[in-house]
């Protein structure tokens, strides 16, 4: 069976056990208090995640520039070739295209070898921080009395109904920035954390959300 299958099979057999109890077939258990939380937005709202993209686009910020530097060279070559294919000899014209395409390969590898590092030491960064983070998490549940607290982060997840009301992202945030020692104070925390633009060199995109994390539809409250 997979993953979605049991997780499926765990949602229809709660819901089916909670029609049972309310018909009077079962005493009605204590309702349990569920929170949700954007833990990729959460990472990188705090004031240690900021710090930590910025110290990372610094790192790969010549790499960016050499990257889109070979991009506008080939553009220029390529414009080269429409322009003077009408004029040039079948010799040169060879000789341009295979230019091109070497060209074309050498900017192929060395993006796919920056988004790979770029996306390694993004996960050390997701590693690092998240551990963190979840010990704040089980201390802030235990304290607020909360049953369990699902991660509604883009990925396959049981989510099917939820209220606004419950989530705990941005209080993750600003607890954890208030008791983490290497951070700076912000301002001001935002209810949802928003991730920095995407870096702008070709094949170097930050592979977390550019705006407001995404957040499965779901129902709201009646």
């Amino acid at each position: 069976m997979t993953t979605s299958a049991l997780k499926a099979s765990a949602l229809a057999l709660g819901f089916a056990f909670l029609a049972y109890a309310q018909a009077g077939g079962a005493p009605s258990p204590q309702p349990a208090k569920v929170g949700i939380i954007h833990m990729v937005g959460t990472i990188f709202g705090t004031s240690d995640g900021k710090k930590a993209l910025a110290d990372l686009d610094a790192k790969y910020a010549p790499r960016s520039k050499e990257l889109e530097k070979k991009e506008s060279e080939i553009a220029g070559l390529r414009d080269q070739f429409q322009k003077g294919s009408n004029t040039m000899s079948e010799e040169a014209k060879t000789k341009l295209t295979r230019d091109i395409d070497q060209r074309i390969r050498v900017y192929n590898r060395d993006r796919e070898d920056a988004q790979t590092e770029y996306n390694q030491d993004l996960e050390k960064i997701r590693q690092e921080l998240g551990g963190r983070i979840y010990q704040v998490i089980d201390k802030y549940a235990r304290d607020n009395g909360y049953t369990v607290i699902l991660d509604v982060s883009p990925q396959e997840q049981p989510v099917v109904y939820r209220s606004d009301s419950v989530d705990i992202t941005s209080d993750i945030v600003a607890l954890y920035d208030k008791n983490a020692p290497t951070a700076t104070r912000p301002a001001a925390t935002p209810a949802v954390p928003a991730a920095k633009p995407a870096v702008s060199a070709p094949g170097i995109p930050r592979p977390i959300p550019a705006s407001k994390p995404a957040a499965p539809p779901a129902k709201k409250q009646p």
